[in-house]
């Protein structure tokens, strides 16, 4: 099976495309960032660099490794789904389901590694940009050099590799496993998703029992911000259909046609959708959260009147850092699952058409499906992303929002909506280019 994986990677590339990104970009991140792990452990390194470098190392390393499986498990969900036909065609001739496992495993862990090796050259340059940065904010002292080493390779390799076989794994079992099996991962899931809202209000609780000048007050709010986060998305499906359950008849009456087709073939994919509100809920909640606290500081560092220290710079750099990683990643997981999923649905699409849909109807379909996702995903992030901003306010200066909190929250609603609708409007525009009869009869 393993090789048929690897004639299925060679010969059909453009299917792990979306995959190979997002190990790349995973793979590169991990590498820039933990590569300050290798600089901080160089001879003559003096112990303020050191440590600003490993704080910065060890900080984003952490966010990097939930968001590169993120990233990579939703891409490869969409791509294992995909080949439902395919999958049952094999199982048809005789394939049992643990050799399938070990195909799509094996096809993952070759993408993986390629994204891996291609991610070096960019992950050394953009190790010695980050170190710049450092040194010309003062952070950092000037004598010290970029060193690329096995640290760095190790953990962005490992990694991404570790993400990529255990996310395929987990899909090719959700697609060839029976009810019994799917009812237990519905369990799992469902426990996943309690834990990580139960650690969220833990996280979010434990910033009332700390004083305003602590050094690591962020760190409580931030944390359980992140886990409402993750635990709304582990719930996306049921939000989503419970959702839409209050939007069917204004979305109805608004849109018309497009909105009844919207409110009926998202009932169906709500499992589909799920990984696309992922990717929203976190992107939301994350970076609200962590940019409306890093302003809440400011404003109270100004009030102060003091300058801000070494220290201050670093936490403010980590914040925008981390926001920046978010953002990268979030687009990336947007625009690879919705392109996916969306040029995935040609013959859906064409089906419509022939029974009647114009064009127009359809791609308003996927309009207003883009908008309830949006509005879907950027309401549970931003009560994730408030639960953080609250707590750490009311703390650190008795304040539930800063003054420029709306401009913050407006901006990230922005960028949201923007990478969401423009891809899947322009793939599925780019769909509806093929005439009905053929989009109907090709294979997708």
């Amino acid at each position: 099976m393993f090789v048929l994986a690897m004639r299925s990677v060679r010969h059909r590339p453009g299917r792990f495309t979306a995959t190979l990104l997002a190990a790349f970009l995973g793979a590169a991140v991990m590498m820039t960032f933990h590569s300050m792990h290798d600089t901080a452990g160089a001879t003559g390194v003096d112990d303020v660099s050191a440590e600003t470098l490993t704080l910065t190392a060890s900080v984003v390393g952490g966010y990097g490794t939930l968001l590169v499986f993120f990233a990579v498990a939703s891409t490869l969900t969409v791509n294992v789904r995909q080949r439902a036909e395919e999958i049952g065609l094999l199982r048809s001739a005789g394939a049992t389901p643990a050799q399938l496992k070990r195909m799509v495993v094996g096809e993952a862990a070759v993408v993986a590694l390629a994204g891996a090796l291609l991610a070096v050259g960019p992950a050394m340059l953009g190790g010695q940009a980050l170190l710049g940065a450092f040194q010309d904010s003062g952070q950092v002292a000037r004598d010290v050099e970029h060193v690329f080493g096995p640290v760095a390779l190790l953990s962005g390799a490992g990694t991404t590799l570790v993400a990529s076989v255990g996310a395929a794994f987990l899909a090719v079992r959700r697609a060839t496993g029976a009810a019994g099996a799917r009812e237990s991962r519905g369990l799992v899931r469902r426990f996943a998703g309690w834990a990580a809202l139960v650690a969220g209000a833990a996280g979010v609780s434990a910033t009332f029992t700390m004083k305003p000048t602590d050094g690591a007050l962020m760190a409580a709010p931030a944390f359980g911000a992140i886990m409402l986060a993750v635990g709304f998305a582990f719930f996306s499906p049921p939000l989503l259909r419970a959702l839409l359950g209050l939007l069917e008849r204004p979305v109805t009456a608004l849109t018309g046609a497009s909105g009844y087709l919207t409110v009926r073939t998202m009932r169906h994919r709500a499992a589909e959708l799920s990984g696309v509100l992922m990717p929203l809920v976190l992107f939301t909640g994350i970076a609200t959260a962590t940019l409306c606290m890093q302003a809440i500081e400011s404003d109270a560092l100004r009030a102060s009147g003091l300058t801000k220290s070494v220290e201050d710079k670093n936490l403010e750099t980590l914040n925008y850092v981390v926001v920046g990683i978010i953002v990268v990643f979030s687009c990336v997981m947007l625009i690879n699952t919705l392109y996916a999923a969306t040029s995935f649905r040609r013959r859906e699409f064409g089906q419509q058409r022939l029974a009647g849909a114009t064009p127009a109807q359809v791609l308003g379909m996927v309009g207003v499906e883009g908008l309830v996702l949006t509005v879907t995903g950027v309401f549970f992030g931003t009560v994730a992303g408030l639960a953080g901003i609250a707590s750490f306010g009311l703390v650190r200066d008795d304040s539930l929002w800063p003054g420029q909190g709306l401009g913050i929250w407006l901006g990230v609603v922005a960028v949201a909506t923007a990478a969401t609708l423009i891809t899947s409007l322009g793939t599925a525009r780019r769909s509806l280019r093929t005439p009905a009869v053929r989009a109907v009869a090709v294979e997708t």
